[in-house]
């Protein structure tokens, strides 16, 4: 798993790819524990590198989630593809997460 990250429209775009998975998923915790220590206020992670995601990645992506909640953070997903996003759905995480078709997308919701 890679990750880069870059800024658009003073957001923070956090571009992944590869699998987050039980190996990869620690990497990508350390990535975002200083996010939610520095409270940073809106977070778009881009998964259109995503080609897989198990347990252990939806375990971060909800503690990450809950970190925030205290402080009002947002956090948007863009750019599922088809697999990933029904593994969202198959555990109803998308009831959760704010997912987006596309960054541009992503980007106006987490402004809104």
């Amino acid at each position: 798993m890679q990750i880069s990250e870059r800024i658009e429209q003073d957001i923070p775009v956090v571009s992944i790819t590869g699998d987050i998975d039980l190996e990869s998923s620690p990497k990508l915790r350390g990535f975002l524990k200083p996010k939610s220590s520095a409270k940073t206020p809106r977070l778009l992670l881009d998964f259109s590198g995503v080609t897989y995601i198990d347990s252990s990645g939806l375990a971060t992506l909800i503690e990450y989630f809950q970190a925030v909640q205290g402080f009002g953070g947002k956090l948007a997903l863009a750019s599922l593809s088809p697999r990933v996003k029904n593994v969202f759905e198959i555990v109803r995480l998308e009831q959760i997460f704010s997912l987006h078709p596309d960054v541009p997308t992503a980007l106006a919701a987490l402004k809104a």
